[in-house]
């Protein structure tokens, strides 16, 4: 259990920086392996939830991609990747950008928006 909100903070941070690289090498499993253990941790934090609704969406579990994006924007309505996925997923117009954290979206001023 973390010994603080910044240790859960940097925690949660290397999460989605392992995460986008383990897609980026096909590594599914793994990652979903890193994510549920992540939900049960940090039950309250939306990047897993996050995550998980992204490798959903990479594996085309779009309905399964949704619901995980939701659960992230309720568990906070202001973690911009949650909203940022759900703007490009829960429509019929599909954008196909990815965002694993707050640097993936064009929001939040992130640099490092790519498409999976």
């Amino acid at each position: 259990m973390p010994h603080s909100m910044t240790e859960e903070k940097r925690e949660l941070t290397a999460l989605c920086d392992s995460v986008k690289n383990l897609t980026n090498e096909g590594a599914f499993s793994t990652c979903e392996n890193m994510i549920a253990d992540a939900m049960r941790r940090y039950p309250h934090a939306p990047q897993p939830h996050n995550l998980m609704g992204v490798l959903f969406e990479i594996r085309n579990d779009h309905e399964g991609a949704v619901k995980h994006f939701r659960a992230a924007w309720s568990l906070d309505p202001t973690y911009a990747p949650a909203r940022h996925n759900l703007e490009n997923f829960a429509s019929f117009y599909t954008r196909g950008k990815y965002a694993f954290d707050e640097n993936d979206c064009p929001a939040g001023g992130g640099k490092n928006s790519r498409k999976f």
